[in-house]
């Protein structure tokens, strides 16, 4: 047994220790916590430093890349082949969100003006999100994740993850429930859009200043967007082009975060508060596979390790894995993890079942 690994597991039931904050701050010493030994351990290995190298040659690449698929479109001109391009720049744009999402997690940038200009870059003028409204829907996720009252996550909108939440729905809305889950993958094809929508609909939320640069920044999207694709082609193809790309970019996104909690426990609102460990544990899943589906999910199919640890660059996920199962076994907490097929399944069952009483 690696080092590591022995050490957490000896370790397990040490008594004292601290725990993570969602945006990556510890919080105060706390007696009796089942997470102490494990952070102990993670820190130990040096996982929770962070690289910087690792992030800027991936930030290159990424661009480079983004690039190269313009060079592409421009090539090719005003043929409606332009659409097969739509494909590769809906993956570099998630590559692009998953960038955004980790400046969010201050995994990147210790110093926070940094992190958030990495993350209003990223987000809000090259994919036309408000980083803003992402951080704080995300940040209140993961301090709460699947709590029916807390999680923004699992709360009433276009779907629904609970029958109580359910037994409430009428017309249009009740019917979409009965029929959620075979309807959950099309829906996703409309995600990238509503990710600006939301964006935008954020800004009234925003203080005066930080408003002003956001929307600059997303009107600035929009107007280089446009510009770029009706300098490409036709009209017509340029209508066609952006919701070919936005409903591809939306169900890769969907399709990196759908499997991660979708299904698994949720904490009851009037029971006992969960610790750190198992609220993060018990609501996660991880998705196995080798590097192929680590690139695809953008290595946040290690999420107990995510969500354990927010501010952990995510190449030390994977790395951070055995030493976090090895920690559950050794005091009989489960840890899920499940191949991507069966994740899938998994989380459409649980939508199956929550519009079970309405069919």
């Amino acid at each position: 047994m690696p080092q590591a690994v022995t050490t957490v597991v000896e370790g397990a039931r040490d008594a004292t220790g601290t725990a993570e904050r969602a945006d990556g701050a510890e919080t105060a010493p706390s007696q009796g916590s089942d997470f102490a030994p494990l952070l102990r351990a993670v820190k130990g290995q040096g996982l929770l430093e962070r690289r910087t190298g690792w992030y800027t040659a991936g930030i290159i690449t990424n661009l480079v890349a983004l690039g190269a698929v313009l060079t592409g479109m421009f090539l090719l001109g005003n043929t409606w082949w332009n659409l097969l391009l739509a494909l590769p720049l809906a993956i570099f744009w998630s590559r692009t969100a998953f960038v955004g999402h980790d400046a969010g997690h201050a995994q990147i940038a210790g110093d926070r003006k940094v992190g958030r200009a990495i993350g209003l870059v990223h987000a809000n003028l090259l994919l036309g999100m408000n980083e803003a409204w992402w951080n704080d829907k995300h940040v209140r996720h993961h301090a709460n994740p699947n709590h029916i009252d807390k999680d923004p996550d699992v709360g009433v909108g276009a779907l629904v993850w609970t029958q109580k939440q359910a037994a409430q729905r009428e017309g249009f809305a009740r019917w979409l429930t009965r029929n959620q889950a075979r309807l959950f993958f099309p829906m996703l094809l409309l995600e990238g859009i509503a990710l600006k929508i939301s964006g935008f609909q954020y800004l009234r939320q925003q203080p005066a200043r930080e408003r002003a640069l956001s929307a600059l920044l997303l009107v600035a999207h929009l107007g280089l967007y446009a510009t770029l694709l009706l300098t490409v082609m036709s009209p017509g193809k340029a209508v066609v082009f952006a919701l070919v790309h936005h409903a591809l970019f939306g169900l890769h996104l969907g399709m990196a975060f759908a499997p991660n909690h979708k299904g698994m426990e949720m904490p009851d609102p009037d029971g006992d508060r969960w610790g750190h460990l198992r609220r993060q544990v018990l609501t996660s899943r991880n998705v196995r596979g080798g590097r192929l589906t680590d690139w695809f999910l953008g290595g946040l199919n290690y999420q107990i390790e995510h969500h354990l640890f927010p501010s952990m660059p995510r190449p030390h996920l994977r790395l951070a894995q055995p030493m976090v199962r090895a920690h559950c076994e050794a005091i009989g907490m489960p840890y899920t993890e499940t191949g991507l097929i069966e994740s899938y399944r998994q989380a459409l069952q649980h939508m199956h079942e929550v519009g079970e009483p309405l069919r």
